[in-house]
């Protein structure tokens, strides 16, 4: 059964949209590096942050800093293809896999995010998504072993949630299977385009506020490259949003928990809307570039937290429903 999602969603997005004011809130840091010796004591730290402003960020995991860097040397060695050869590689929804560009246009905007995207999921990983040896070599047995390294982070959080909730420490972790036939698991690299000699109307994003519709994001940055902003006020519909920058630094994951994890809690977790701004004068206006990886729950997986505040519902239809109630009177 479907379940249509909250109404007010929408009108909370579309007053959104705006600059707001700017407001700074600590987004905590947290050790992995004694994640078995001390997993109560993370545990306890992730499942505060993630009760609170829904966002944290993660140092001396299990991603190494030089992997993550040659991630990014890869990201950008695809972007610089030609555009017909990321265009021959075009996404195609039923993989949630290939490339985009200026594609996504948010409620809260209405206006395309100025950025590009290619993105690879556990479904596509055997197909042929990817841009052929001669132009990138390496770089398919590398973006595979980067979401692999990025599945085992993902996994010890999936395992702190599910112990906090009262669940198995293997509940989630079974629920999102990288290798599943019907994961939904994605890495996406983004690129945002360089905006020196360039202006925008007002309106303009280079990604609009938004939540995301996963469980987790993991979220990899470069130093210098800032415009995420995370919501840290309630009053939307009254022009009062306060936005709180997340400071980006290569070889930390900043983490935010997704509207899947949110209702899988029965709304204890927070999936917090954040968005990235366009560079203000005096600012780096060059590029940016980012690397996402969404673990969305299997397709076929029931989402119904321990106290079942919300009927029962497979992952497919919440991302269904989730569409249609975004996007389906725009015609996308």
């Amino acid at each position: 059964m479907v379940v249509a999602h909250d109404q007010d969603e929408n009108a909370y997005e579309g007053g959104i949209g705006g600059d707001g004011v700017i407001a700074v809130k600590k987004i905590e840091k947290i050790d992995m590096s004694s994640f078995d010796s001390c997993r109560k004591e993370i545990r306890q730290r992730v499942w505060e942050a993630a009760s609170d402003i829904g966002f944290f960020q993660l140092v001396n995991h299990l991603v190494p800093k030089d992997m993550i860097a040659k991630m990014f040397d890869y990201s950008e060695q695809f972007f610089s293809l030609p555009m017909e050869k990321k265009q021959a590689l075009a996404y195609k929804k039923e993989f949630n896999a290939g490339f985009e560009y200026l594609a996504q246009i948010r409620p809260s905007t209405g206006t395309p995010d100025q950025k590009e995207s290619f993105t690879m999921s556990g479904r596509a990983m055997t197909r042929d998504f990817w841009p052929s040896e001669d132009d990138l070599p390496g770089f398919k047995e590398f973006v595979i072993k980067f979401m692999r390294t990025s599945y085992k982070v993902a996994k010890q959080l999936f395992e702190c949630f599910a112990e906090s909730l009262g669940f198995e420490p293997d509940f989630f972790n079974l629920l999102h299977d990288l290798d599943a036939e019907d994961s939904q698991i994605a890495l996406r690299l983004l690129h945002y385009h360089d905006c020196t000699g360039r202006t925008f109307a007002p309106g303009y994003w280079r990604a609009g506020a938004h939540t995301d519709w996963d469980s987790l994001t993991l979220l990899y940055q470069r130093e210098g490259q800032g415009g995420l902003e995370v919501c840290g006020g309630k009053a939307a519909l009254e022009g009062k949003v306060e936005w709180s920058p997340v400071e980006p630094r290569l070889g930390d994951i900043t983490v935010n928990i997704g509207d899947m994890l949110k209702r899988w809690s029965d709304d204890r977790l927070k999936s917090t809307w954040h968005r990235v701004r366009l560079p203000r004068e005096g600012e780096y206006m060059g590029p940016r570039y980012s690397i996402a990886f969404f673990t969305q729950a299997n397709y076929s997986a029931v989402i119904q937290g321990p106290g079942k505040a919300y009927p029962a519902i497979t992952a497919g239809e919440f991302q269904l429903q989730r569409i249609n109630n975004s996007y389906g009177t725009r015609g996308a």
